[in-house]
């Protein structure tokens, strides 16, 4: 039995909702904290952390039934994952795959951590733009005042 045959049994199959696979090891919260799913949601979520895996030596993998991601999600997703791959299940089986895109700037996702950014300010309505600088690992910086992100912080301060 293979390394993914092993993380396939490790959680039940889904009748209707989302899985979020190859997110990298140890990000699930992160990925699940921007998603906005925590205790207070009734949609069953299972969570496995840590899994062994061919492609990224290991991963985490997020089911979440009865619920599809939108595209909004999915720029949020870029922030943590950007290499994750998205299934919306229907019926036990993939209705469809879902990309996640990280383009060279990522607009209206979140605010930038700079406590002193324009953005921060309420009578300057200016887009929330941080541009890609690296991607592994993934490094941002504001468009306007061109500090280098935390992505941390990023996660604290989605819009």
């Amino acid at each position: 039995m293979n390394s993914q045959e092993q993380s396939m049994r490790r959680v039940t199959a889904i009748r209707n909702g989302t899985v979020i696979d190859h997110i990298p090891a140890g990000k699930a919260l992160s990925v699940l904290k921007m998603l906005g799913v925590d205790g207070s949601m009734s949609n069953p979520v299972s969570l496995v952390m840590n899994v062994p895996s061919k492609k990224m030596g290991g991963k985490d993998i997020i089911k979440v039934e009865d619920r599809e991601l939108n595209q909004y999600e999915l720029d949020r997703l870029a922030l943590v994952a950007p290499d994750a791959s998205v299934a919306i299940i229907r019926a036990y089986t993939v209705a469809e795959k879902m990309e996640i895109n990280l383009t060279e700037e990522v607009v209206n996702v979140a605010s930038c951590t700079f406590l002193n950014c324009i953005t921060t300010n309420p009578r300057e309505p200016l887009p929330h733009r941080l541009i890609v600088i690296k991607r592994e690992p993934l490094e941002l910086r504001c468009h306007y005042c061109e500090k280098t992100q935390d992505i941390n912080g990023l996660i604290e301060n989605l819009l």
